[in-house]
């Protein structure tokens, strides 16, 4: 199993990354938004933690920078119902600490802004991991029931402006491309411009 990479990022795309490692072996990592945005330019080292999902068809590296993303990740697949794409929804839509304190404090109307999260599932996910998350050691102190990620921000301001999650997610991807560029309303500014 594959769990860390060490090498150079290469790419940095709307699906994920490329990595180059010393060796000349390059991976392909899908990474959540709330990694993406906190990843290096492109031909800088870096370091993922990484979880490698093998099925029938497929073998697929997700990546997170923390280990306690890896951990949640994790965490998040063994929900029944959830599989790599979902959880990795998850985490592209909500910040780690942001997403643990949904899970802790049962909060539905949170969860159901994840895409392809009805009603019936937040309530499910809810209540199955709530109790997983508590042991995690993700930082929730965020209390003013706001997400600080710009980012994050800036993909709900699209969606509530009618893109789809997808469309939005991919456009904040690129808008963060190259540029260090936090703050939510620049970070819409720039997606709307490379329209």
């Amino acid at each position: 199993m594959i769990s860390r990479l060490r090498g150079t990022l290469l790419s940095r795309a709307d699906t994920g990354v490329e990595i180059a490692t010393a060796g000349g072996v390059i991976f392909e990592v899908d990474v959540p938004l709330s990694v993406f945005e906190r990843l290096p330019d492109v031909g800088v080292e870096v370091e993922i933690r990484t979880v490698q999902v093998v099925r029938e068809d497929s073998i697929a590296l997700y990546g997170f920078l923390d280990l306690r993303e890896r951990r949640l990740f994790q965490t998040l697949l063994s929900a029944s119902g959830v599989g790599a794409r979902l959880a990795l929804a998850m985490l592209s839509t909500y910040s780690a600490p942001r997403l643990v304190r949904a899970l802790l404090e049962r909060d539905v109307a949170t969860l159901v802004q994840v895409p392809g999260v009805g009603k019936k599932t937040a309530e499910r996910l809810a209540i199955e991991l709530g109790d997983r998350v508590k042991g995690l050691d993700i930082v929730t102190e965020e209390t003013d029931g706001s997400d600080p990620d710009g980012a994050h921000e800036a993909v709900h301001a699209l969606v509530a402006l009618g893109m789809s999650f997808q469309e939005a997610e991919s456009a904040i991807r690129l808008a963060l491309d190259g540029t260090d560029i936090v703050d939510a309303e620049e970070l819409l500014r720039k997606a709307l411009s490379l329209r």
